[in-house]
């Protein structure tokens, strides 16, 4: 599997691995980036972790990780992927999302977003791209309502975090024909 670089006027996402992820030290590292997410990026160590699990689910063809780069600012941004791809029934997630706090509210996650679902639909045809939300994320639950999900459902406590806390994910869905 070939790795797409997805670009437009705005953002360019092209693929995260163990040449590239140094660019999101810093950015790993402002508080509460991860607070929803059972993920760990906030020391170099926790960082390259992250990036070699995204890594392995790439060669196994189960994850596609990008490392996000705006355009607009001139700087690496965060990182987010399709994961969880099921090729036989054509459905795959859009996640492990995370953008630095200035790059938020900018705009720029509905250009990720836009470009990631274009690719999902249009050149892999897949039928469906979900989405999962800590239910308590209300700014995330907001930004993929905005794309045009529709929550499907809540998994009650079915992820656990660092912190211990039980999560409740919001499973929302896009289907081609929508």
């Amino acid at each position: 599997m070939k790795a797409p670089t997805l670009e437009n006027q705005r953002v360019k996402l092209s693929l995260l691995d163990l040449s590239n992820y140094k660019h999101l030290r810093l950015i790993a590292q402002e508080p509460n980036l991860l607070q929803y997410s059972p993920s760990k990026i906030d020391t170099p160590e926790y960082l390259k972790d992250y990036v070699q699990t995204a890594v392995d689910d790439y060669y196994h063809k189960t994850a596609i990780p990008f490392i996000v780069f705006d355009k607009e600012a001139n700087a690496y941004a965060g990182s987010t992927r399709f994961g969880f791809i099921n090729w036989q029934n054509k459905v795959m997630h859009i996640g492990w999302t995370w953008i630095g706090n200035a790059f938020q509210g900018t705009g720029l996650n509905i250009h990720m977003k836009f470009l990631m679902l274009q690719y999902a639909f249009e050149t892999l045809q897949f039928d469906k791209v979900e989405f999962r939300v800590d239910e308590r994320n209300i700014r995330s639950r907001k930004a993929v309502e905005k794309l045009g999900a529709t929550l499907e459902g809540i998994l009650r406590k079915d992820i656990l975090l660092i912190d211990g806390f039980k999560r409740s994910s919001c499973c929302y869905g896009i289907l081609q024909e929508e």
